[in-house]
C-alpha cells in the first residue's frame, strides 16, 4: 500500500479498515477526562503591558515544566483568517484523488501530499491525508508558489490563502519565542526570538476522515515533535490528545484558541527544563476533522546550544549534546519513527560518532 492508492472514500464504505491501520493496544488507551491548560491572553504582552507579560510568562512557564502545551488567544491573527484557512484546507482534501496527486511528496521530500504516509511505513499507518510545505520567510512566496506549481493557476487561491495562513503562524512564533525566554528569566528576553529569526519551518494540513473502527486506529500516533515549538489550530471537532500526569487527557478546542506545543528541539534548547509535549490524534465515526499546524525549526545549521544561564554548572550539566536541527531531521526521516524517547536515541546516535553532520 502507498500514498497514491489509498483511497480513504473507497475505505469507508468497507464495514472494516485494513489491518495495516490497527495500532498496539498500548497506543489506544482511551483518554481519562480533558486537560485543563492555562489559557495565555497575548494582547498585554503584544500591547508592551510588562504586568500582564510577567503574568502570562509565570503561566507558560509552570505549563512548559509540566507537560510542555498551552493554548494562546488574542494572538494577533487578522479577523477571519483562520476561518479561511480551516475553509481552504477542506477545499484542498476534497478535491479528486488525481488533482491532489499532483501534489504528490516523492520520497526524500518534506512537501506534497500523502494519505496514510503510507510511502515511508508499512503498518501502524495514521487515519489521515496531509498536505505538507516547507515555509521560509520570504520573498519568494515559498507555500504559495510551491501549491500553485503542482496545482495549477486555477487553484492559485490555495497556495495564497496558505501563504498568508503561513506568515501569521511565523510573526506569532516570533512572539512566542520572545515570551519563552521571558519565561525562563533570560537576561536577554529576546535570545529565542533572535535564535529562530532566520529559521526554516513546516506547514502542513490535516484531514482526518470519518473511521469505522476508530478504537482501533489513530489519526496521528503517540509521539513527541522533533521540531522547536508547534502551534495548532484546531477545527471544533475533538481529536487532540496529550499524555499529562500518567495519562491521555483530551484538549478541547476553544474558539480563538491555538495551541501550543513544546518539541524535542527547543526542550534540548531549554537544557530539558521545559518538557516536550507527547500528543497524539484520535479519530471518530461520524466527522471529519481538520488542524492547521505550523512547526519551527532553527536554520539547518545553526548549533542547538542552551544559554549560558540555563547551564549554571558548566558543560557538565549539559544534559543533551551539541546538534544541528540538519542532524535531528535527517535522523527523523531516516526510517526512525518520531515517538517519546526519539531525543533520547538521537542523542546517544550522535554522542557515538562525532563525524554525523
Amino acid at each position: 500500500m502507498n500514498s497514491s492508492n489509498v483511497n480513504f472514500s473507497l475505505l469507508q464504505s468497507q464495514p472494516n479498515i485494513p489491518p495495516e491501520f490497527f495500532w498496539p493496544e498500548n497506543d489506544l488507551t482511551p483518554s481519562e477526562g480533558d486537560l485543563n491548560l492555562p489559557i495565555i491572553d497575548m494582547s498585554g504582552f503584544l500591547n508592551g503591558d510588562e504586568a500582564e507579560t510577567q503574568r502570562a510568562a509565570k503561566a507558560v512557564r509552570e505549563a512548559c515544566m509540566t507537560h510542555g502545551t498551552f493554548l494562546v488567544i488574542n494572538h494577533g491573527f487578522k479577523s477571519g483568517l483562520a476561518e479561511k484557512a480551516l475553509h481552504i484546507s477542506s477545499l484542498f482534501f476534497g478535491l479528486p484523488k488525481d488533482e491532489k496527486l499532483k501534489a504528490y511528496r516523492t520520497p526524500g521530500n518534506i512537501s506534497g501530499y500523502t494519505a496514510g504516509h503510507s510511502q515511508r511505513f508499512s503498518s501502524n499507518l495514521p487515519w489521515n491525508e496531509t498536505l505538507t510545505v516547507a515555509f521560509k520567510k520570504g520573498p519568494p512566496q515559498v507555500v504559495e508558489d510551491f501549491l500553485t506549481s503542482k496545482l495549477g493557476d486555477r487553484r492559485q487561491e490555495i497556495g495564497q490563502v496558505f501563504q498568508e495562513f503561513s506568515e501569521a503562524m511565523n510573526h506569532l512564533n516570533l512572539e512566542l519565542m520572545e515570551l519563552l525566554g521571558i519565561s525562563m528569566g533570560l537576561k536577554d528576553r529576546t535570545y529565542f526570538r533572535r535564535f529562530f529569526e532566520d529559521g526554516n519551518a513546516i506547514f502542513r494540513c490535516n484531514y482526518y476522515p470519518p473511521c469505522k473502527q476508530p478504537e482501533k486506529a489513530l489519526g496521528v500516533g503517540p509521539h513527541n515533535d522533533p521540531t522547536a515549538i508547534t502551534v495548532l489550530l484546531q477545527d471544533d471537532v475533538v481529536g487532540l490528545e496529550v499524555f499529562a500526569s500518567g495519562k491521555w487527557q483530551t484538549v478541547r478546542p476553544r474558539p480563538g484558541a491555538l495551541v501550543v506545543n513544546v518539541g524535542d528541539t527547543f526542550m534540548a534548547l531549554s537544557n530539558g527544563n521545559y518538557k516536550s509535549c507527547f500528543h497524539r490524534a484520535v479519530v471518530n465515526m461520524e466527522k471529519v476533522r481538520r488542524s492547521l499546524v505550523y512547526f519551527s525549526c532553527p536554520r539547518e545549521d545553526k548549533l542547538i546550544i542552551p544559554p549560558p544561564e540555563l547551564v549554571e554548572g558548566g558543560e557538565t550539566s549539559r544534559k543533551y549534546p551539541d546538534f544541528t536541527w540538519h542532524q535531528l531531521q535527517r535522523f527523523t526521516q531516516s526510517g526512525f519513527r518520531v515517538d517519546n524517547t526519539t531525543l533520547e536515541k538521537f542523542s546517544s546516535w550522535i554522542a557515538s560518532d562525532s563525524s554525523k553532520n
